[in-house]
């Protein structure tokens, strides 16, 4: 009889919360490495979360088995990197903006603070050269990028060798050769090693070759097993591309206000320096982005991608102190930083990460008409007829009374990309707008951006990792080195 390292026959969650629709059966023996797919809200981390005994059982039954570790603890085995990036003991005090204030990040821990215990000095070495972790020891863990904490987390998970490793998405955030790095390390992590993969995975079709089983969530129902090739055959088969022209149409027509700006620069900036102690993140850095241009920020994680747009926002305390203009106004010369960001739209892995509100869906978004981390003044009911347009744009009508902290990290995202778009910015600042959408709401997003982005002087700054992300219009590059721009 084949042994099984995870078993559950007919489980139900106690909690009805967290209760999938239908009762899960699944097999996992210890020499598979399994993909766990379905689109966002599918129900893929509740699956997990109860795979893992966070959610006793109220029917059915869950068996483990290890061997040959000594002990048969979900703890002691399994390790699991979840979606929404923590900066751990820090996490809980963590707030939109501290990582840009340096008064605020003294009690923060350094990295080498919490890499904690190494079981394998030959695998540190190979680790802290593949993701380049020596220069990130002595920084404090609130000021990694969210592609430096992504090799963190992964770092200092691999050196506890855990038997199972349990990843959600991780390879979103990442940079094109730290990607292709992290692949090959997990390839040779299952032909070398005890180590046993498990994946969630939001792009149903970028299935990594060294998954040896596929298990599909789909409407909140965990399906049968499928071997790899299998289920590529399946998704390829019936999968359907869905015309979004009218959704296009539907953005294109939409009316504008009309109260824009009239300076032909967008942003500028002038030899712009950003240091932290003795580390320099930006270095003279002169840019210029005039209207209707569409831009995209690229680098290497670590770069300053995030920290140059922290700086167009005015998150970014240093901002204050450089020449910088916005819509032709040069910063400190009298104008609010809030009237300008009436005009700009904004998302990002920052955002996402600090954005803890358990408000309604749609408050969320509402939340963007005032810039505001939560809805402290309350829209008026032609704002909420918005509000709620741009959320059926989106996809997400139907969860606009759902609390926010209840929907899937896909869900989040595209209820904060709504929140960009409501108020019909001049100016669109995204950071990895796509950030861990499923196949379908990648399409979805990028049709809409491109729509968006037709409508007449608007201004698109754009950063992702993937090249075909980008919309069709990106007329102008911008790509950061550290320390300086080329």
């Amino acid at each position: 009889m084949k042994a099984y390292r995870f078993k559950m026959t007919d489980g139900v969650a106690r909690n009805p919360l967290v209760r999938l629709a239908n009762p899960i059966t699944t097999e996992i023996a210890a020499d598979e490495h399994i993909a766990i797919v379905g689109p966002n809200g599918a129900g893929k981390s509740l699956f997990v979360d109860t795979l893992l005994g966070k959610y006793p059982l109220r029917e059915g039954n869950m068996e483990y088995d290890f061997s040959p570790s000594e002990t048969q603890t979900v703890y002691d085995n399994v390790k699991y990197i979840a979606f929404r990036d923590t900066y751990g003991a820090a996490d809980a005090n963590y707030y939109y903006q501290q990582r840009w204030n340096a008064h605020d990040q003294d009690e923060a821990p350094e990295v080498s603070e919490m890499l904690g215990e190494v079981k394998d000095e030959a695998l540190k070495r190979e680790l802290f050269d593949l993701f380049r972790i020596e220069p990130m020891l002595g920084k404090k863990i609130i000021l990694l990028s969210s592609g430096e904490l992504r090799k963190f987390q992964l770092t200092k998970t691999l050196l506890t060798a855990p038997q199972v490793l349990v990843m959600d998405n991780p390879f979103i955030g990442l940079d094109a050769s730290t990607r292709e790095l992290l692949f090959t390390l997990l390839e040779r992590l299952t032909q070398m090693s005890s180590v046993q993969i498990i994946l969630i995975l939001s792009m149903l079709d970028d299935i990594p070759s060294f998954i040896t089983h596929v298990i599909p969530v789909d409407c909140m129902t965990v399906r049968p097993k499928m071997e790899r090739k299998a289920y590529l055959d399946a998704f390829r088969a019936v999968q359907v591309t869905e015309p979004l022209d009218e959704l296009e149409q539907r953005i294109i027509d939409l009316p504008s206000d009309g109260i824009n700006y009239d300076s032909e620069e967008v942003v500028k900036l002038n030899k712009v320096t950003i240091r932290y102690g003795d580390r320099t993140i930006l270095q003279e850095l002169d840019w210029i982005v005039r209207r209707g241009e569409k831009w995209a920020l690229s680098g290497e994680n670590g770069a300053g991608k995030s920290t140059l747009l922290s700086l167009v926002c005015a998150d970014n305390p240093q901002s204050y102190a450089c020449d910088i203009s916005l819509f032709g106004r040069k910063r400190g010369t009298g104008e609010s930083i809030w009237e300008i960001k009436k005009h700009i739209g904004y998302v990002s892995p920052e955002m996402h990460r600090a954005y803890l509100k358990n408000l309604p869906a749609i408050e969320i978004v509402a939340s963007g008409l005032h810039d505001s981390i939560g809805l402290y003044k309350r829209p008026q009911e032609s704002q909420m007829a918005i509000c709620e347009w741009w959320m059926d744009i989106f996809g997400i009508a139907e969860l606009k009374d759902k609390p926010f902290l209840q929907l899937s990290s896909g869900e989040q995202r595209l209820t904060l990309l709504a929140r960009a778009f409501v108020k019909d910015p001049e100016l669109l600042i995204l950071d990895e707008p796509l950030h861990g959408l499923d196949t379908y709401n990648r399409r979805r997003v990028k049709k809409i951006i491109e729509a968006f982005c037709r409508r007449g002087d608007k201004t698109l700054i754009m950063v992702t990792h993937y090249e075909s992300e980008l919309p069709k219009s990106i007329d102008h590059r911008l790509f950061l080195k550290r320390n300086s721009s080329i």
